[in-house]
């Protein structure tokens, strides 16, 4: 074959594929435009407004039973899987025929369980970060959409209204495919849900750092310290007894700053969300906070202090 035959069949090859579904979306078009939504700025007075009323319910051990902080990880995303698992179980039926009494049931699972998901999810989104509100906000309005259009699918089968009852259901699968995809951008793209604090032991290992000379750390005031040779920061406090403790400066929540947070009851709390973390081992006494802070035992040498990460127990 010789050099320009090849070239020329090179560019019949780009040509072809180039040619293929002309109309079709370049790929990544739908991300891009996810990303956008996460920028507009349009409709925030209507997201702020939502907020306020979501964040209106009073905090304390309802919230952290919403939040997942029994669970150690947030309640939403589990409980998502049962209205999602019922009515796709009861997409399949519909296809397959027969089973009308089985897809009716499925359907109204997926109605009854729908109710706490969104609770959950709703009492997370509070807690957000605006670009992560925006996204988290049309979230909600596509799965309350699958719900009324499941209403109605549920309310139509049980007149025998069967071919409708099918044409709403799979509307509503449609709205909570599109929901669900919105809902996993949240967590794997934005980081709502996932721990922020997740680096610190694959960064500091099991060895001692120093943290600095003992003489310049105040007494009763949460501190920021770096461990130069981990590249992690930690915020120390050292209380009237001469007390050390150190935890990982960054909230495990949404990445707070916990040296800006307030001591309370031998609790660092955070200024962001108000997750508190007990010193002594990062145990998270009050959400939003799902899981544990990394925290670290401490020593004094040499008028030095050094720290070095607490193993779980």
């Amino acid at each position: 074959m010789t050099r320009t035959t090849e070239r020329n069949g090179h560019r019949g090859v780009r040509a072809l594929l180039e040619g293929v579904a002309p109309n079709r979306p370049r790929p990544g078009a739908v991300m891009r435009a996810v990303e956008r939504l996460e920028h507009t700025e349009a409709y925030d007075d209507l997201v702020m407004s939502v907020r306020r009323v979501v964040r209106a319910v009073p905090t304390g051990p309802v919230r952290d039973v919403l939040h997942g902080r029994w669970l150690g990880h947030p309640v939403h995303p589990m409980s998502a899987q049962v209205p999602i698992g019922a009515w796709t179980s009861a997409a399949v039926l519909d296809v397959l025929g027969g089973g009308r009494r089985a897809a009716r049931t499925l359907v109204g699972v997926g109605l009854l369980s729908a109710g706490p998901t969104a609770l959950a999810g709703w009492a997370d989104w509070g807690e957000l970060k605006k670009p992560q509100l925006r996204v988290g906000l049309v979230h909600s309005v596509l799965n309350a959409t699958a719900v009324a259009l499941y209403t109605g699918s549920l309310a139509a089968r049980l007149r025998g209204r069967e071919s409708a009852g099918k044409a709403l259901g799979f509307a509503g699968l449609t709205a909570v495919a599109a929901g669900g995809a919105l809902g996993g951008h949240l967590a794997y793209r934005q980081g709502a849900g996932v721990n922020h604090a997740d680096q610190v032991e694959s960064r500091v290992g099991s060895d001692w750092h120093t943290v600095g000379r003992v003489a310049e750390i105040p007494v009763d005031e949460p501190v920021r310290c770096r461990l130069e040779d981990a590249d992690t920061d930690v915020v120390v406090v050292r209380d009237a007894d001469d007390r050390w403790y150190a935890l990982a400066e960054q909230c495990c929540h949404l990445g707070g700053p916990l040296s800006e947070g307030d001591l309370v009851d031998g609790c660092l709390r955070c200024p962001w969300h108000g997750s508190t973390f007990r010193l002594t081992d990062g145990w998270n006494a009050t959400g939003p906070a799902t899981g544990t802070q990394p925290a670290f035992e401490t020593r004094v040498k040499s008028g030095l202090l050094e720290v070095r990460l607490r193993p779980p127990e």
